[in-house]
């Protein structure tokens, strides 16, 4: 019996993504999420961005005057979006007397992102509490 040519495509694919799980299996979700950041679960960020991300849903107040600014994106670290669609929040640092560097940084959508390290690197913020 010969398999339709569609068939036995898929099942060549379906067994090199076995073989390559197997092989390299510390690896093996990197390989299929290049150029994808890895995403911040909730219970994975620090404890004060769980206030931060509480006062965003609430509307406020921020302890912050900029809290709440329109956030450029002009590195094009996120994806892009009209100007105006992001806004920055401060995640307090322990030990700062400032804004420090940690930062949320949400779309009108809500989809939020945050940055340990003032804006050079964004995870995405998964199952927001």
């Amino acid at each position: 019996m010969r398999l339709p040519t569609r068939l036995l495509l898929l099942l060549t694919l379906s067994g090199l993504s076995v073989f390559v799980a197997l092989s390299f299996p510390a690896r093996a979700f990197d390989l299929f999420s290049v150029g994808r950041p890895h995403a911040a679960v909730a219970h994975t960020l620090p404890p004060e961005a769980y206030e931060t991300l509480r006062l965003i849903r609430q509307g406020g107040p921020f302890p912050y005057p900029r809290d709440g600014v329109v956030f450029g994106n002009r590195e094009r670290r996120l994806p892009a979006q009209a100007r105006g669609y992001y806004h920055e929040y401060t995640v307090k640092t322990p030990g700062e007397h400032g804004r420090g560097a940690r930062r949320i940084v949400c779309g009108e959508r809500q989809d939020c992102y945050y940055s340990g390290d003032h804006y050079q690197t964004f995870q995405p913020i998964e199952g927001q509490p």
